[in-house]
């Protein structure tokens, strides 16, 4: 992506999200979202252009839920 992504994801139930941005040693870049929410669709807008390019990890944690995916942002 370059240099803004989406990010979407769907609640089945009211639940608190934290969705947070690690750069690929594990360090915390950005903390998306760290909240209660609704059930539902979200959608977050990360813009990522004060940050380098490389392999960065987006981590989606709830109550009942954890994944964790891969995202290569290129200047």
């Amino acid at each position: 992506f370059n240099p803004r992504a989406n990010i979407v994801y769907t609640l089945p139930e009211y639940a608190h999200v934290k969705v947070t941005v690690y750069d690929i040693r594990g360090r915390v870049m950005e903390v998306l979202t760290n909240g209660f929410e609704s059930a539902g669709y979200y959608t977050i807008n990360w813009d990522a252009s004060a940050f380098a390019s490389g392999v960065y990890f987006v981590e989606m944690h709830s109550e009942s839920f954890r994944q964790v995916r891969k995202v290569i942002h290129m200047k």
